[in-house]
C-alpha cells in the first residue's frame, strides 16, 4: 500500500523534519498529531497518507490495523532563477522541490494472530 507525491515546492531538508516524526507510527496516531503540527509541509503529508490509508482500504484492510512503514523525502528537481548581484553579476535562486514516497504495513493484532 503505497502513496506518492511528485514534485511539492518545500525544500526536502524541511519536508524530512516532518516525516521524521510519523514514520514508524500508527496511522491514526500519526494523523492526529500532523494535525497540530505548525509546519507548512504537515498537510501535504497528512493528506498524502490518508491517499495510501485510501488505497488500501480498497484492499480490504482496516485503517487501525495499518502502521506507517516508511516515508522518503527526495529531491524532485529545483526551479532555478537567477537576482541581479553587484558589478554586473547575476547569483542563482535555487527552488528546491520535494518528492514524498509512503508505504504501509497491515499490522495484525494479537486476537487476529490467535484466530489464524
Amino acid at each position: 500500500m503505497k502513496a506518492e507525491l511528485v514534485g511539492y515546492n518545500q525544500s526536502p531538508r524541511k519536508v524530512r523534519l516532518v516525516t521524521d516524526l510519523v514514520k514508524g507510527k500508527k496511522v491514526v496516531r500519526a494523523l492526529a498529531e500532523l494535525t497540530f503540527l505548525k509546519k507548512r509541509a504537515a498537510d501535504p503529508v497528512a493528506k498524502l497518507i490518508r491517499s495510501a490509508v485510501a488505497n488500501a482500504t480498497q484492499k480490504g484492510v482496516k485503517e487501525e490495523d495499518l502502521r506507517i512503514e516508511n516515508i522518503t523525502v527526495d529531491s524532485a528537481g529545483m526551479l532555478k532563477r537567477f537576482r541581479a548581484r553587484a558589478f554586473g553579476r547575476g547569483a542563482t535562486i535555487r527552488h528546491r522541490k520535494s518528492r514524498m514516497t509512503v508505504t504501509l504495513f497491515e499490522e495484525k493484532t494479537a486476537n487476529e494472530e490467535k484466530t489464524a
